[in-house]
């Protein structure tokens, strides 16, 4: 019979905007002619908490949950009534303009966290124990508001299929517990799990109580397994037909891979599908002060990806050999932009994060011009690799299109260390394209890394003295540290040996198998993360810049290698310019004024042009000769991104046809290498 599928997200990822993954889902399957319906479990959660019956039941939990009284749950059960009493407060604090009230949920659940729910209990655990126990106690206060809201839409929708994407371990515990109700009440309903966190964690999955909790388990893209599973549920085909899934069979976990059965190019796949989702009833919950993860938590964003995979996918701390890393495929910016505009339409929202593990520059500057090119109105940013093809002039054009922020892994800000990682770029290349974001007025935010095999104590306080000259320069304004974590996909967690490291065990667990603890001779790592992470908030703040970097630490650490001017020299360095005989030029300003004069000096005189350019970047004016003047007025309408890009080449044989003249005398000189500052980009 026809299958009616139930896509949800459960509890908790963001509260300011769904994730994609069951919106990608849902285009796909509804392409396919099959009823589906989704929903995001957190929001719904959280809006039935936050109100006023709602927080009326609250309270009265609190009071039964209550067994050690503090100062501040004791004020805020006294004023239980002042938060009951009116909606505006709690619209306030759903606005995040009342962030006190947070505190307030963890006298109810001790697993709550608006972006994470019972996290710990998901992280990567080879045994199944802990969890399962838990799984097996009474539900939680939060648990039982989340079974309600889905008895209501199981009861509702009447799904044959219910498929649940789990993309952190934030979402895994709710995610069983949705599995668990399912198929304690609906046992007609089959019940699948996918997501980020299957992906990586469950590729060894051997244990049998995970299938008490759910029939199914895919990894990676979703899409022709699911479609698989739903033909098989019709009887279309048989249980080897089954691609990328997990499933118990005789009492025994088997992986099944129809490997004839191959994935959808991601060009050819449908525009996500937002529809049922309560777009207009999202909250921004700031929970963290760094200037990129906010941007997670407040506004709203549609969210896409460029690409899928990773084009550069080397680095060795990294998963590369799993396909969402290592199968590459970009999708053309025409149909991206097409898909912008049909979600514009759709959700009424302009805003774009796309979700790439890094997005291509030459794939990111395609779409800036169509974005340009058909006049949308959009803000985006994404995550990418600070390579060297980020020009001056492509981070122009990329603010000319709304991108307003980009993150990207510097990782340690070592030389000797990115070449071990093979992370393609130096701490100068860094330096100089973090310095084209920031005068384009993008922000930027960097993955910065500790703890990587053979890293010494010097090397640490060097990278961190790196990370100091970058916000000094100002041009970083926002990055994270994080403890290096070996995966059990990563060239490091495949070959601990050649990177001097080794595992603490050989044992595959039963469960989750993906981070791996390990020892570094090199000494103990995790004494440096206080200090690194308390003056990164610091800097981001304008504070403590020039503070020695000893005097974050409460131990004694080496003094710094670095040259106090090495990131500045680096910005100082002269970069070859972009003279291509196959560069092409856009032109993205106007031309608001033209003003013809005659110059005389010593005797002679010749005609003369002054010229007043504008665009959204700055406004100059220039003067050239007459002849040259008239050419370039000539040749820049010709450089719109409406028109076929011109290279080089065809500008210098226009120009010396026409004026008769040295052209590169002309180009590379001033006043024309002021140009870019409004609009004339070489790309």
């Amino acid at each position: 019979m026809p299958q009616t599928v139930y896509l949800i997200t459960p509890p908790f990822t963001q509260l300011n905007t769904p994730y994609p993954a069951t919106a990608y889902l849902k285009g796909f399957l509804v392409s396919k002619g099959i009823q589906t319906f989704q929903s995001d479990l957190g929001i719904d959660v959280t809006l039935d908490i936050f109100n006023k019956e709602g927080l009326q039941k609250l309270f009265q939990q609190a009071a039964i949950n209550q067994t050690e009284e503090t100062s501040a749950s004791s004020r805020i059960l006294l004023m239980q009534e002042e938060y009951t009493s009116t909606i505006d407060s709690v619209i306030q604090f759903l606005q995040g303009k009342n962030p006190t009230l947070a505190h307030r949920i963890a006298l109810v659940d001790e697993h709550f966290g608006f972006s994470r729910y019972a996290e710990r209990l998901g992280r990567s655990a080879n045994s199944f124990d802990e969890l399962y126990k838990h799984l097996q106690s009474a539900p939680t206060y939060v648990d039982e508001i989340l079974i309600s809201i889905l008895k209501k839409q199981l009861d509702k929708i009447q799904p044959t299929v219910v498929a649940m994407s789990v993309p952190f371990p934030g979402n895994l515990y709710t995610g069983f517990r949705c599995g668990q109700f399912i198929k304690q009440h609906y046992p007609h309903i089959k019940v699948v799990m996918g997501g980020g966190f299957p992906n990586t964690e469950f590729r060894s999955l051997s244990d049998a109580r995970v299938f008490e909790l759910v029939d199914f388990i895919t990894l990676d893209d979703g899409e022709a397994p699911l479609e698989q599973l739903i033909n098989y549920f019709e009887n279309k085909q048989p249980v080897e037909s089954l691609k990328r899934t997990f499933v118990l069979q005789d009492k025994k976990v088997i992986y099944i891979n129809n490997t004839s059965c191959k994935d959808y190019k991601q060009g050819d796949l449908a525009t996500p599908d937002y529809s049922d989702l309560r777009l207009n009833e999202y909250i921004d919950a700031i929970e963290v002060v760094n200037p990129m993860h906010r941007l997670w938590s407040d506004g709203r964003w549609n969210k896409l990806t460029m690409a899928h995979g990773c084009y550069w996918s080397k680095c060795t701390f990294c998963d590369i050999s799993l396909d969402y890393i290592k199968n590459y495929e970009p999708i053309a910016a025409a149909v991206l932009v097409d898909r912008m505009e049909t979600l514009i339409k759709q959700t009424g929202n302009n805003g774009f994060h796309f979700v790439d593990e890094a997005a291509p520059p030459a794939l990111m500057r395609a779409v800036a011009l169509e974005i340009i090119k058909r006049k949308l109105v959009v803000s985006w940013w994404t995550n990418i690799r600070f390579e060297k093809s980020f020009t001056r002039d492509l981070c122009s054009l990329l603010k000319a299109s709304g991108c307003i922020a980009v993150s990207g892994g510097l990782e340690v800000a070592s030389n000797r260390l990115l070449q071990l990682i093979n992370k393609g770029i130096t701490v100068e290349q860094v330096a100089k394209v973090n310095s084209y974001f920031t005068e384009a007025g993008i922000m930027v935010h960097a993955y910065l890394m500790y703890g990587f095999p053979t890293q010494t104590a010097q090397e640490t306080i060097d990278s961190m003295e790196m990370v100091r000259q970058l916000f000094k320069t100002g041009v970083l304004q926002s990055a994270f540290w994080h403890l290096f974590t070996m995966t059990a996909h990563s060239p490091v967690g495949l070959e601990p040996d050649k990177y001097k490291v080794k595992k603490v065990t050989e044992v595959i667990g039963t469960f989750a198998n993906n981070d791996i603890e390990h020892i570094d001779p090199v000494g103990d790592h995790e004494r440096f993360s206080d200090g690194l992470k308390k003056s990164l908030f610091n800097y981001m703040h304008g504070i403590g810049i020039e503070e020695p970097l000893f005097k974050w630490f409460e131990f004694k650490v080496p003094k710094t290698t670095i040259d106090p001017n090495f990131i500045q020299q680096a910005l100082d360095e002269e970069v070859i310019a972009n003279d291509k005989p196959e560069t092409k030029y856009v032109w993205l300003g106007k031309v608001a004024n033209v003003e013809y004069f005659t110059q005389s000096k010593k005797g002679n005189s010749r005609e003369m042009a002054a010229i007043d350019f504008i665009s959204s970047f700055s406004n100059i004016k220039i003067q050239l000769p007459k002849p040259q003047a008239d050419w370039l007025l000539q040749i820049l309408p010709l450089l719109t991104v409406n028109n076929k890009p011109q290279t080089r080449l065809q500008l210098l044989q226009s120009y010396e046809t026409n004026v008769s003249e040295d052209f590169e005398l002309f180009w590379d000189n001033k006043p024309m290498n002021q140009l870019y500052k409004v609009g004339l980009l070489a790309l």
